[in-house]
């Protein structure tokens, strides 16, 4: 491997949120998202609309936004796709970058349409010219370029040096084009180097991470299915980011980029890299339950979200959501805000103490109504019972 790259990134804790320390790193800008240095760990998804039909997009973008997205990538596969990136960049406040393989003037197209960062693989879209074309065009946004190295689509040669996509082959890959696009005098650069497993994701990315001080974006590509993909990416991405290592991701799943975002958004929380999100119990079920606990515990974590990207400096409360009444009153006594089900109604609990008893179709809003006026463990004003 080079090493001329290499450097030994200085951490940088985040004591306010407990969170894992942090290696520091360059920092680029994404339009108005920071990435890198010591700028929250941001998450992104990728439309999975055809990119020339903007209606659709902008829809799909709205979306994604109210879930929690920091950014989002559009797959440019042709002029008619690049040319709609400009329609679409007006009808949205969310960075926007654009996914470019193989024709290096869709990457122009985007650029004037006002993307924000661009996805490249510099080995696929043509000669050095062509390379030098897209960086003279970002230059003068400072538009960062990631470097999106696969593991299955690497380098030919490697492949045959390496024997396969193993994670030194990623990591050579990537450093391989850092020094071209370093060769044109440009340093807004992203890279992510990305196997479809575990084991070879944390090996490439502790590679890379120990040969540059460039922000990386993490991911597991095609991770799989929802349970399969959740489970890959959040044992890849935190072990990762528990080791400090990481300033964007994408959660890569054959499911919603909803879904996406959601996902990569907890494993943050989790390690305490981002706010806390909606702190739900809710009972797994049994042969006991007469109501809609799975539904409705969907229901309330889906409002609470809601509430706290509009709200999000309110008093978070534990909240329950239980489906019986055999543990359901114990297990709600425990939480600051509770549902306590039976034949098809709610018992309400606030602060441990049994508030009302409402319809199952009024459970949620009945609930939603005692997180607002929650106060605090303690404090919370008596609500109005209805």
């Amino acid at each position: 491997m080079k090493d001329q790259h290499a450097i030994q990134p200085e951490a940088s804790p985040h004591p306010e949120r407990g969170g894992p320390e942090r290696r520091i790193t360059r920092q680029v800008r994404v339009g108005p998202v920071p990435v890198g240095g010591t700028a929250p760990v941001s998450v992104q998804t990728m439309t999975k609309t055809d990119t020339r039909d903007v209606d659709a997009t902008v829809r799909q973008i709205d979306s994604v936004a109210l879930a929690g997205c920091d950014i989002v990538r559009l797959a440019v596969v042709d002029e008619a796709a690049a040319r709609a990136v400009a329609a679409i960049r007006k009808r949205t406040g969310l960075p926007l970058v654009a996914d470019i393989h193989f024709d290096h003037r869709l990457a122009l197209i985007a650029l004037d349409g006002g993307v924000d960062g661009l996805r490249i693989n510099p080995g696929n879209i043509g000669d050095r010219s062509r390379v030098q074309a897209v960086v003279d065009a970002a230059r003068g946004r400072k538009v960062p370029i990631r470097i999106g190295v696969n593991a299955g689509s690497l380098d030919a040669d490697l492949r045959v040096k390496y024997g396969g996509a193993t994670a030194d082959a990623l990591v050579e890959s990537a450093m391989r084009h850092v020094s071209l696009l370093e060769s044109f005098d440009y340093q807004e650069i992203k890279i992510s180097v990305k196997a479809s497993d575990v084991n070879r994701t944390v090996d490439a990315y502790r590679r890379l991470s120990g040969c540059t001080d460039y922000p990386l974006h993490l991911g597991v590509t095609e991770a799989g299915t929802f349970l399969g993909g959740t489970i890959r990416s959040s044992v890849a991405l935190g072990i990762l980011l528990a080791e400090g290592i990481g300033d964007t991701i994408r959660v890569s799943l054959t499911d919603t980029p909803e879904r996406e975002v959601r996902v990569g958004l907890e494993i943050l929380r989790a390690l305490g890299l981002r706010e806390p999100g909606p702190s739900v119990i809710s009972c797994p079920t049994c042969g006991r339950i007469q109501v809609d606990v799975v539904t409705l515990a969907a229901r309330v974590e889906e409002a609470l979200e809601g509430f706290y990207r509009e709200a999000p400096d309110h008093p978070r409360p534990v909240v329950a959501v239980m489906g019986c009444m055999v543990n359901g009153p114990g297990e709600a006594r425990e939480a600051d805000v509770a549902l306590a089900g039976g034949a098809g109604k709610f018992a309400v609990y606030v602060g441990g103490v049994l508030d009302v008893t409402v319809g199952e179709s009024q459970a949620v809003e009945a609930l939603m109504d005692r997180v607002r006026a929650w106060k605090g463990r303690g404090k919370a004003d008596r609500p109005v019972s209805t």
